[in-house]
């Protein structure tokens, strides 16, 4: 049987260049498809950070990695803008990168039976693949699959900027590319793909509903049978506690208590009180309302006033700095606030850490409860997304479970989950069992790899849209 032929299109992959979870899933994803027999290539732009000589290199014997370049639009410092805002070119630099998706395949050669695009910056691949393109023999068995990472980012821009695109403007139209009166290009991309997926079942769920959709729920449903949920995964050789050479003591679930010695070490190192037993909450994330920094703001001085120490990693919204180094400068001896994501390794955190906080307002996937789990910090959630579909509730009678969840967004439901992970905690044997059963889980991207394996093939098996 002849091998299936997989273009993963992405604007960021990790160890190229890196904003958020997209890079992370791009630098893992096609290396776990290409483990299962795919012939797998990756596209993105060639960044100022791309220290790569040529157009292409490989990620590992099994994956060509293909370098788009244009020293105009893409060597530049950050990846979509800067301090000041988004680039006022993005529509040019990414309507640029989608249409090369197409153009490189044709150089090389390489007629992909899937091309796998991601997120609002490759959305007009599928476009120009049923536009530009639809009458193109080579890519007569082409189909797409458009993976959402986070629906609230989608791509607007001016209905002004709109030729910039390269299409005929009967396509700037409500079916299409119009969206209260802006150009939309994920929209666009959720049409004109022929199956949308993302990165969660809950999620795929979630943004078929107002509450979660961004105002595209109404497009999704139109596309409902063609949407699909698939888990992200993590990728074990980067997060494991018994290889991570930032820690202070390696460890695995057969020699627990060296977890105890990292809790120690990262006392010392922030000037926290030096006590294996006091437990410590860890929390990376980026400072916004979604990452539910509104509702945790209301209660930090709550927990800060329990017999608790709190170690805080991550930037974002000024009001939250402001918040949380007052909280430092007040809790001295058990709080630990570091606001930039370069301070502080994250696998320090995630190794002395007990509990691990994530009270997300909404959470497409989340990868930090899975990389918790396997360093044995216990996450307290919110009951969302990928969230639900990873964590569940701890029962102390069947010892089964991998977690504390609240659901009402209020600040009272998630001091309520922490009161309940700190009883626990005190149950010492009970804890140890818990920490046991999420160190043994396995959220490796092969499980989710096969999924998407099997999402191909029913893919490549459809009609081309009309």
């Amino acid at each position: 049987m002849e091998k299936l032929k997989v273009l993963f299109a992405s604007a960021e992959a990790v160890p190229f260049a890196k904003t958020g979870g997209l890079a992370d899933v791009a630098g893992s994803l096609p290396l776990a498809l290409a483990d299962l027999g795919a012939d797998v290539r990756l596209i993105m732009p060639k960044y100022h950070s791309v220290k790569v000589e040529g157009d292409r290199t490989a990620m590992d014997k099994n994956v060509e990695v293909w370098f788009v370049e244009n020293d105009d639009y893409f060597d530049r410092t950050h990846l979509y803008g800067d301090r000041y805002g988004d680039y006022a070119d993005n529509l040019d630099r990414f309507s640029f990168f989608s249409r090369q998706v197409l153009e490189r395949c044709l150089k090389e050669n390489f007629k992909p039976d899937i091309i796998h695009c991601n997120d609002w910056h490759t959305a007009l691949v599928p476009v120009y693949l049923n536009t530009l393109f639809k009458y193109d023999p080579f890519f007569s068995k082409t189909r797409t699959l458009f993976t959402i990472h986070n629906i609230a980012y989608q791509g607007l821009f001016a209905k002004e900027e709109f030729p910039k695109i390269g299409l005929d403007w009967a396509l700037f139209h409500i079916h299409y590319f119009e969206f209260y009166g802006k150009v939309n290009l994920m929209k666009a991309g959720i049409v004109y793909s022929d199956a949308v997926s993302t990165v969660s079942p809950s999620y795929a769920k979630e943004i078929l509903t107002p509450e979660y959709g961004c105002g595209l729920e109404g497009v999704l449903k139109t596309r409902a049978d063609s949407l699909f949920g698939i888990l992200n995964g993590i990728d074990y050789s980067t997060w494991n506690p018994a290889t991570d050479k930032d820690i202070a003591k390696n460890y695995s679930v057969e020699n627990l208590d060296d977890k105890y010695l990292n809790k120690e070490d990262l006392q010392k190192q922030l000037g926290l009180k030096v006590d294996a037993d006091i437990p410590m909450i860890g929390m990376i994330s980026r400072l916004a309302d979604q990452k539910g920094m509104d509702i945790f703001a209301r209660i930090i001085g709550d927990v800060l006033n329990k017999k608790v120490q709190l170690v805080m990693l991550g930037s974002g919204d000024q009001k939250y700095h402001v918040l949380l180094e007052k909280m430092a400068r007040a809790h001295p001896r058990n709080a630990s606030i570091n606001l930039r994501f370069d301070m502080l390794p994250a696998g320090k955190i995630y190794a002395a850490s007990d509990i691990f906080l994530i009270p997300s307002r909404y959470e497409p996937c989340g990868l930090n409860q899975m990389i918790g789990f396997k360093y044995g910090a216990i996450p307290v959630a919110r009951k969302t997304g990928g969230l639900k579909d990873t964590i569940h509730e701890f029962d102390p009678k069947t010892r089964k479970g991998s977690g504390f969840l609240f659901v009402d967004y209020k600040p009272e439901a998630l001091l309520d989950a922490i009161n309940k992970a700190l009883a626990t905690y005190q149950r010492r044997e009970l804890w140890r069992a818990l920490v046991k059963n999420v160190m043994e889980l396995d959220f490796s991207w092969k499980v989710s790899a096969r999924e998407y394996i099997r999402l191909y093939q029913k893919i490549v098996k459809r009609p081309p849209l009309p």
